[in-house]
């Protein structure tokens, strides 16, 4: 058998990562990360986003197909490739116009943790079976994603209830300011080519209000939008988990760049993600 990686096949993030609805999971994300004021702006002052958020998205889908299924030594390598953009990147606070960098540990910590608990939320109450022991397996597991990015390990929430407790802590410095609406106005109407425009509002607007109605309640008080009845929600995220993963594995898994295929061909087709494995 080859490298296994940094996760390895038995880890609750190798079945969970590979689950369609981790892109739901991932546009909840981004609404979450933007209500961090010095946070997006790192990302909107450093980012050409209005014109190349898809490829953005794309980055951190790979980057976490990367790290969850490629080799030790690739795993590596994106997490020291992200370390040295972050640490040549600054933002400016319009405010009082103090410059900061991008990689300060409070703002790599609210990305990581805001990443994680989108992950987790958006895949149990999408129907993804998961105990309680191995939500706070997957909290854990991520420690090594943490440091990849720059933090200490140490200082990274390691379980549900250390995840909690930092989103209370975080939360007075919450804010949906002006940058955050902007992420928000993109997520809901994103430039696209005018033939995929009838597309977009078929399939990506369903896709962006999924992923926004799945946040807590507090950021729908931020954003100063009603939120809908967590009944409801579930019920929407489950019928769009049925739905994507009748999708056959080996047509998802086609799609570029291929990690969970080219995992499969280095360390046999038995290490293929499934959700029933996490009860053995």
């Amino acid at each position: 058998m080859g490298d296994p990686g940094l996760f390895t096949p038995n880890s609750v993030t190798w079945q969970m990562h590979g689950d369609p609805m981790m892109w739901i999971a991932g546009v909840r994300a981004l609404y979450l990360q933007a209500l961090h004021p010095r946070a997006v702006r790192g990302v909107i002052q450093n980012s050409d986003f209005r014109h190349d958020a898809w490829g953005r998205l794309l980055r951190t889908a790979n980057f976490v197909g990367t790290i969850t299924y490629g080799t030790t030594e690739s795993a590596e390598r994106a997490g020291a490739r992200v370390r040295k953009i972050h640490s040549r990147l600054s933002a400016t606070d319009p405010g009082n116009g103090e410059e900061y960098p991008v990689d300060e540990p409070e703002l790599l910590l609210w990305v990581h943790c805001a990443e994680i608990d989108s992950y987790l939320s958006v895949m149990r109450r999408s129907g993804f079976r998961l105990t309680d022991a191995e939500a706070d397996r997957y909290v854990r597991e991520h420690l090594v994603s943490a440091r990849l990015v720059g933090l200490d390990p140490d200082a990274v929430p390691a379980d549900r209830a250390e995840l909690a407790a930092y989103f209370e802590k975080v939360r007075p410095e919450l804010a949906a300011g002006a940058e955050a609406r902007e992420v928000d106005d993109f997520l809901l109407r994103p430039p696209t080519h005018p033939l995929l425009v009838p597309a977009r509002a078929l399939v990506w607007r369903h896709v962006a209000h999924l992923a926004y109605a799945a946040l807590p309640p507090y950021a729908h008080e931020l954003y100063g939008r009603t939120a809908p009845e967590p009944a409801v929600v579930d019920r929407r995220l489950r019928t769009a988990g049925h739905v994507l993963r009748a999708i056959p594995e080996r047509l998802r898994w086609q799609l570029p760049p291929k990690h969970i295929l080219r995992a499969m061909a280095r360390l046999g087709p038995g290490t293929r993600p499934a959700p029933y494995k996490l009860g053995r």
